[in-house]
């Protein structure tokens, strides 16, 4: 059964009764395809020591070992998955991904860690290296450049023994199983 009309302004409660639980099923397997996308970093170093799902991992498993909580560490995990859709704004695309699933401070955290990052190496590029004080008065300055500090900046480590992407899975469905904010919350909490 589809859906009958050609106009979404068109659609009536028939159509909706329909389109809902397919749509139901398509959210469900957000986890699956998230995972999948997660696997194009396997092999791409971009110049790095470490490819970028091994630095993924690292920075997910650097933070599970600090006890982070899930919610943290599934950030740590998926922070740089925009790298290969959004390359100019990698960040951006992880945290529009991330921002239905976690805490407001876990979203900001993720939307502006590449500024953070540039700590290390904008002045390399001949870019402001301080970037990230432009965000010195906000509530989640601190929380971001631990993140960095911690996590990401040191994640970049060849000697690390691989890391398993199926290690963090259950972490990440249990993260993705709910949303905390969109509207996509009133249809999964029916």
């Amino acid at each position: 059964m589809k859906a009958t009309f050609t106009k979404m302004s068109q659609s009536t409660a028939e159509d909706w009764a329909v389109i809902v639980p397919e749509q139901m099923k398509f959210f469900k397997k957000l986890p699956d395809r998230i995972l999948s996308h997660m696997e194009l970093l396997t092999g791409d170093y971009g110049g790095f020591a470490v490819d970028r799902l091994q630095h993924s991992l690292q920075t997910a498993h650097r933070a599970a070992e600090a006890g982070e909580d899930d919610e943290y560490v599934t950030c740590a995990l998926l922070h740089d998955i925009g790298d290969t859709l959004g390359s100019a704004n990698h960040a951006d695309v992880a945290a529009a991904i991330l921002q239905p699933y976690v805490s407001e401070e876990n979203h900001w955290m993720i939307k502006h860690h590449a500024i953070f990052q540039g700590y290390n190496f904008f002045h390399f590029l001949g870019a402001d290296r301080n970037m990230r004080d432009q965000f010195r008065e906000t509530d989640h300055f601190k929380r971001t450049a631990r993140f960095i500090a911690k996590y990401d900046d040191p994640s970049f480590d060849p000697d690390v023994p691989e890391l398993s992407l199926s290690t963090f899975e259950p972490i990440l469905r249990r993260v993705f199983s709910q949303p905390k904010n969109s509207i996509y919350k009133v249809l999964t909490d029916n």
